[in-house]
């Protein structure tokens, strides 16, 4: 039995050994693997929830960002057609303008070529007046053989033309 007894204290104190191996081993694993192993993991769990974290704000701030441009792009779609309308109506006011003044410039130009041309007939009829005058001046003291006053024949003569120029009218 004692045979037994040593073997088993020797079985007792391999088992002790192993165990206070096994001990210093974890502890050992522990703290030089362990520890740095965890840290890392938290420090890359840390890192991923980070980047997850501002690729979400990205995606906010460019969907943000998005928003605003098309609100931009609306804005500048409306001032732009606003600018069109507001040239078409400036053209069209322009436009007007000229044709007024160019209508307002023809009657003008037509007012004055009639003016004109009742001052040339009035001057064309005081021409052929004071000629035929004249003339039957001329021909009234051939026929006569005598010599009016000129301003009695002239006279005559006057009222003849304006008795013509009524007629005509």
């Amino acid at each position: 039995m004692l045979v037994i007894a040593e073997s088993n204290s020797l079985y007792v104190g391999d088992m002790l050994f192993y165990l206070i191996s096994f001990i210093i081993t974890a502890l050992l694993v522990w703290h030089f693997v362990w520890k740095p192993v965890t840290g890392m993991m938290e420090k890359r769990a840390k890192t991923v929830a980070n980047d997850i974290d501002s690729a979400k704000k990205s995606r906010e701030e460019a969907e943000q960002l998005a928003t605003k441009r098309q609100a931009q792009l609306e804005g500048s779609q409306a001032e732009a057609a606003k600018i069109v309308d507001q040239a078409k109506k400036s053209a069209k006011t322009q436009g007007d303008q000229i044709v007024a003044t160019a209508q307002a410039d023809a009657q003008n130009l037509k007012e004055q070529a009639q003016r004109d041309a009742k001052q040339a007939r009035e001057d064309a009829l005081r021409g052929a007046k004071d000629d035929v005058a004249n003339l039957s001046i001329e021909i009234a003291s051939k026929l006569i053989k005598k010599q009016l006053n000129a301003d009695d024949q002239k006279a005559l003569i006057d009222s003849y033309i304006e008795g013509l120029v009524e007629h005509e009218s």
